[in-house]
């Protein structure tokens, strides 16, 4: 295994050692603060941090990584034990989106991906225990709803050659794009290089590997257009 060195972790932790500092010395200090106080803290402190439109809530347990990556909308919410790592493209999360406990957003991108970052609209609800990977770029539109258990991953490995080790061989990272006014259903997975056309529904446990238009209804494994919601 490749030994880290000490660079290396900070490398991937922040944005230079002095923020990484600063950045641990204020999360250590106020993410396990409890109740409305614990709120106000980190609004004021968090403030100082990451880039926002006005007041932002976080709950306490929330884990920031690079929190000068991080944009927060007016009235965004992380919910307790929520886990964001935003490497240098970064996070933007939009005004009055709702981010469910222990879901994951994440861009960890060390190996020059272009496209390497996470937007989430306005409006957005994502369930909890989702996970958001986005090496290849995701961008979620506004008013959509995530339910629970979603994954959404915009990043796949190659595996050509059987002479290397999977983990050695390229990342292939095209990105994911779902519009405004989707609804993807529990446990659904969208994988890198999918677009999902505004208006349409993902459903319960679909596994998306194309392209979906507008206004559709996709179920199954692998998820297939069954009807559109246009009459």
């Amino acid at each position: 295994m490749r030994k880290i060195t000490a660079k290396q972790f900070v490398r991937t932790q922040s944005t230079s050692l002095w923020r990484y500092v600063v950045d641990e010395a204020i999360w250590g200090s106020l993410f396990w603060v409890p109740t409305l106080v614990g709120v106000g803290l980190r609004y004021f402190f968090y403030g100082f941090l990451l880039k926002n439109d006005g007041f932002f809530y976080v709950d306490n347990n929330v884990r920031i990584k690079m929190f000068s990556n991080v944009i927060l909308g007016k009235n965004a919410y992380l919910d307790y034990g929520c886990y964001l790592h935003a490497c240098p493209s970064g996070i933007e999360i939009g005004e009055n989106s709702v981010i469910m406990h222990n879901s994951v957003i994440h861009v960890f991108n060390f190996v020059g991906l272009p496209h390497a970052s996470i937007k989430i609209g306005r409006g957005v609800f994502i369930g909890e225990n989702s996970v958001i990977r986005g090496q290849g770029g995701v961008t979620i539109g506004n008013d959509c709803l995530i339910s629970p258990k979603v994954s959404i991953l915009a990043v796949n490995h190659s595996f050509a050659s059987a002479d290397l080790l999977i983990k050695d061989q390229p990342l292939d990272a095209k990105g994911i794009i779902i519009g405004d006014d989707v609804w993807v259903g529990g446990g659904a997975t969208i994988l890198d290089g999918v677009k999902i056309g505004r208006g349409s529904v993902i459903g319960a446990g679909s596994v998306v590997t194309k392209d979906i238009p507008e206004f559709s209804v996709a179920v199954g494994n692998p998820a297939k257009v069954v009807k559109s919601r246009k009459k």
